[in-house]
């Protein structure tokens, strides 16, 4: 008997992608392009962006502008704005995403399971009753059914009406 096979066309950019040409927070926080670089909403001191490779709908990252590997690192204006801006994410996702509840959590260093270490982050991941289900048990393949430009344009307007 043949397995299945499930394409996820979108993973292969990250596969064969260089991961060494700078930070990626950097690079979204300095980019113009806000449907490329997957920001959707700008602080003065963070800033939230998508998840380019997301665990479910409405995986967001909350990050601080500046390049910094730990939450200690940041002054207290920045860790301010930065609680602020996941408390307004988690009402956002619950809100318009009907979450059943949320996944909030930094990885700080390797051994925690940060893939970028030098500039923290905070993860913000929906969830919803019954979410693990046969495709992530059985064939470890996660069905994420929003494309992001699709969620970036229905969570942008949101972050912006509720500043």
């Amino acid at each position: 008997m043949m397995p299945e096979v499930l394409f996820a066309p979108w993973r292969y950019e990250y596969l064969v992608a260089e991961k060494s040409n700078g930070c990626i927070f950097c690079r979204a926080a300095a980019s113009d392009n806000e449907d490329e670089s997957l920001v959707v909403y700008r602080g003065r001191r963070v800033f939230v962006l998508l998840n380019r490779y997301p665990y479910t709908n409405g995986h967001l990252m909350v990050a601080p502008y500046e390049h910094l590997p730990r939450l200690s690192d940041s002054g207290v204006e920045t860790l301010n704005e930065l609680v602020s801006t996941v408390a307004r994410g988690e009402k956002i996702l619950i809100e318009n995403y009907r979450t059943d509840g949320l996944n909030i959590g930094i990885n700080l260093g390797s051994a925690a399971g940060a893939g970028v270490e030098d500039h923290y982050h905070v993860h913000l991941v929906p969830r919803w009753s019954g979410d693990t289900n046969f495709m992530t048990t059985a064939g470890g393949v996660r069905v994420v059914p929003e494309e992001l430009s699709v969620t970036r344009r229905r969570l942008a307007p949101l972050f912006e009406a509720a500043s």
